[in-house]
């Protein structure tokens, strides 16, 4: 598996924009579909937005509009930029990667919305 590294989170007022980025150890192997969920406090993980090696993404109907996934595949890393962020936002969001079938997460990294 490789190593995951986040960074990015922290404390935002509403309305305001965070960037996570997720870097990937090196990996022999193409990395295929990297995307990023979220668990807010007290509820379960969803899926926040997913994007595949040739770019084509989809989002939670919550976030659409307002957050935005990309990756470089010459660095490994995937990034999610979020816009007009909600204190439904609030959550630990977690990063992956898939390779071949296997699946390699992040440790997650800590979003909080408030003012």
């Amino acid at each position: 598996q490789v190593q995951l590294v986040e960074s990015g989170g922290g404390l935002v007022q509403p309305g305001g924009s965070l960037r996570l980025s997720c870097a990937a150890s090196r990996s022999p192997f193409s990395i295929n579909d990297m995307g990023w969920h979220r668990q807010p406090p007290g509820k379960e993980r969803e899926t926040v937005a997913t994007i595949s090696r040739g770019g084509s993404t989809n989002y939670v109907d919550s976030v659409k509009g307002r957050f935005t996934i990309s990756r470089d595949n010459a660095k490994n890393t995937v990034y999610l930029q979020m816009n007009s962020l909600k204190s439904e936002d609030t959550a630990v969001y977690y990063c992956y990667v898939t390779i071949g079938a296997s699946r390699s997460w992040g440790q997650g990294t800590q979003v909080t919305i408030s003012s």
